[in-house]
């Protein structure tokens, strides 16, 4: 996977071709060439490109990986301070916690502008639940609560409800 250090060098290549296709850009329009408006566009690409590549250089794009998280879908996000991740009914206490923590991690940013009353990012995990035939119950297995400022909260503050276990479907022996 590209790291910052990979996306820096990259930058650096297309800034500098950034500012070759932009002199060029200006001696064609010296030279009155044919296709000088066709250097302008490549030049506005290229800067375009090149802002790019230094954004992706300054923030990594890697994943954080909990040992024991499970796949989650996020099923709900408001781009603030609430988030909700679907989970299978078939997850245990210590998976639910473990992906709870990873899904933290990974849905914070720093563009989150949530202004609640403890500016905290809460993510809620789910599941659904059948207890009879055409019946679909959403069953909320824990919440984590997280600083909406801090990448490294040292107060996370972590809720699993061991009495929602109870009602998932147990494995037929």
């Amino acid at each position: 996977m590209l790291t910052t250090a990979d996306f820096l060098k990259y930058t650096q290549w297309s800034g500098i071709a950034t500012l070759v296709f932009a002199a060029l850009a200006i001696i064609a329009f010296l030279f009155k060439w044919g296709f000088r408006y066709r250097l302008v566009g490549t030049t506005g690409f290229m800067l375009v490109l090149t802002t790019g590549l230094f954004a992706l250089s300054l923030f990594p794009l890697s994943r954080t990986v909990i040992p024991g998280a499970v796949k989650y879908t996020l099923v709900y996000d408001n781009g603030a301070n609430q988030a909700v991740i679907s989970l299978s009914p078939k997850i245990t206490p210590e998976e639910v916690e473990a992906t709870l923590l990873q899904a933290s991690s990974n849905l914070y940013s720093f563009g989150r502008s949530g202004r609640s009353e403890d500016d905290k990012l809460t993510i809620r995990a789910r599941t659904f639940i059948h207890p009879e035939p055409g019946l679909t119950i959403p069953l909320y297995l824990g919440e984590i609560k997280r600083s909406l400022a801090n990448r490294e909260d040292p107060q996370v503050s972590l809720d699993i409800y061991p009495d929602k276990f109870a009602q998932l479907p147990q494995p037929k022996a």
